[in-house]
């Protein structure tokens, strides 16, 4: 069997020596249009800035090194111009020499992967104006930094790529502007959560242009002009676009291959395409969302590797299956760690599906052990089925740990309460005995029993003002005095159930308190003595970090000692 593999970084190299361990008879040839296989693309901007010394670091596999351990033919620097199906062939162009041959096969692995999406704007190609997705990419922006040393960047797109090229500039010394259409940076994650990544990069000298669009590029000598719709223009030493990427499916089309959603190869659950022969893997194929149902596009290096693992096992005789993509990811930025799983509410709501959601402010570890950090989690369920949807958790140690736990459970199916169950290791400097995720079932708990009702922040302004209702705060007199939400009357939790008299039983209750812990259980006292009482999901310290962008506090205090 010959087998050839177009793209040789994340799927195509992971297929490539799946099948090799498959079959050890078998012809391997992969082909890269670049001059690098089997490298990490999600360590390119740690290359840049440094933290990652050697480019040599980022690659896992040489073409050398393929061939010696596994006997599989690398061509870098060689590109696949076209396809034909019928005769079982491929026209390859060696990139250096600009020899052109022909490749036969028996099965053709797609891995094209995607590219760096470029509008059509003025002054994209000027030399100052960078993209970031191949190693080449890496090492002329590298070399751009320590030659020219640039004082001022302007990067165009707050995704996953422009966030962390973004903090490894900024870390560099280089004064860094964000500007994008969108209000908020992190797509993946919803609005209020993404506030506190704003108040990060924020804190750390980033600029944030959200809201606007830019127009075009000038290059005006040493520095760049980046143009805008509606204000005047900025200018830096050099430009980042990181506004996307587009699957990179030219091939593909002109082969006759049935192409999905934003012109992706459409592929079923075996990675085959709709031209018998022909798999494909990677970020250039559409993916069933695992929570919806619905067709979608996932540029992640874990379901590329896993898609490549199924594609080989299905070249070589098998019948593995993919079962679809959640889209868990996390970020590190500066001291902050955001990640992210399954749907949000956007996603959610466009979905159709009516779902719950509970905001908690856990910490890392048990808040008495030296070192615990706050983090915020949002967990959403569905309401009828209970099911998980989707989470996300932004906050300093332990948020991977959790995030992995809860995209572990929405893989396994498992309902909002099963999360209760959990059996998961504790010890104080590593858990809590109620761990954050058993915490956010134990929250579900209550409130799908009814032991408990709850109020958004975005329901806040909306609260009855009139004296129709009573609005409580259960903090202490220090923490009212410090800042407090209109309207709202202070009567600390100890001292409760001493003032139930001065409460009017045929007004429903609002109750908020710092973080949500004491106003539900104001809500559980005043709902055994006759109260209708709800409480605000996150508190007030969620209310004031998410309207105000602010930084929470790093460390984490037992409960009513919080720190804004």
């Amino acid at each position: 069997m010959k087998v050839v593999i177009v793209g040789g970084v994340a799927g195509g190299a992971s297929a490539a020596a799946r099948i090799r361990r498959l079959d050890e008879h078998a012809q391997i040839i992969m082909i890269e249009r670049s001059g690098y296989v089997s490298y990490a693309n999600c360590g390119l901007p740690y290359c840049v800035g440094g933290v990652i010394k050697e480019q040599a670091e980022l690659t896992l596999q040489t073409p050398e090194s393929f061939w010696d351990r596994f006997r599989i033919d690398v061509r870098v620097r060689q590109e696949v111009t076209e396809i034909n199906p019928a005769e079982k062939t491929v026209t390859v162009r060696a990139l250096d020499s600009g020899k052109v041959y022909t490749e036969t096969y028996d099965k053709l692995l797609l891995a094209p992967g995607a590219k760096p999406t470029v509008p059509a704007l003025s002054g994209v190609s000027s030399e100052r104006v960078f993209t970031l997705r191949t190693v080449e990419d890496t090492l002329r922006i590298r070399r751009f930094v320590e030659d020219q040393k640039p004082k001022t960047a302007v990067l165009a797109g707050g995704g996953f790529i422009g966030l962390e090229m973004a903090e490894n500039l900024a870390e560099m010394g280089v004064s860094v502007t964000i500007v994008q259409r969108p209000k908020q940076l992190l797509a993946p994650l919803d609005a209020d959560m993404a506030s506190f990544v704003h108040a990060e990069m924020r804190r750390h000298g980033v600029a944030l242009r959200l809201g606007e669009t830019v127009t075009g590029f000038r290059q005006n000598g040493d520095s760049v002009l980046t143009l805008l719709e509606e204000s005047e223009p900025l200018h830096s030493d050099m430009v980042l676009l990181a506004i996307g990427v587009t699957p990179d499916t030219h091939l593909a089309k002109e082969a006759g291959l049935r192409l999905g959603i934003r012109g992706s190869i459409a592929v079923n659950k075996r990675m085959e395409t709709s031209v018998p022969y022909i798999y494909a893997v990677g970020d250039a194929v559409e993916v069933t969302h695992f929570v919806t149902g619905q067709k979608v596009l996932i540029s992640l290096a874990g379901p590329a590797n896993k898609q490549g693992r199924i594609a080989a096992d299905n070249i070589c005789g098998g019948n593995s299956r993919y079962h679809g993509s959640q889209g868990s990811s996390v970020l590190k930025l500066f001291g902050l760690t955001a990640a992210f799983t399954g749907i949000n509410e956007k996603t959610a709501r466009a979905a159709g599906i009516a779902y719950d959601k509970v905001v908690l402010f856990p910490a890392s570890h048990a808040a008495y052990y030296p070192g615990a950090q706050s983090m915020v989690m949002k967990v959403l369920y569905e309401k009828e089925s209970l099911r998980l949807l989707g989470a996300q958790i932004v906050g300093g140690d332990g948020v991977d740990k959790r995030i992995d736990v809860l995209a572990t459970a929405i893989r396994a199916e498992m309902t909002a309460l099963e999360l209760t169950e959990l059996d998961l290791s504790y010890a104080p400097p590593y858990s809590s005995a109620k761990d954050p995720v058993n915490m956010s079932g134990f929250m579900i708990e209550d409130l799908e029993s009814g032991k408990v009702r709850q109020f958004h922040l975005n329901d806040v302004e909306d609260l009855p003002c009139d004296g129709s209702a009573t609005l409580l705060d259960v903090r202490t007199a220090w923490e009212y005095q410090r800042g407090h939400l209109d309207g709202f009357r202070n009567i600390p939790l100890d001292d409760l159930r001493e003032h139930l008299d001065e409460l009017d039983r045929g007004k429903p209750v609002y109750v908020n308190c710092q973080t949500g812990l004491r106003s539900y259980l104001a809500c559980r006292l005043l709902t055994q003595y006759g109260f209708i009482c709800s409480h605000l999901s996150g508190g007030y310290i969620f209310y004031q970090l998410v309207t105000q962008e602010r930084q929470t506090a790093r460390s984490a205090y037992p409960c009513g000692m919080e720190k804004l």
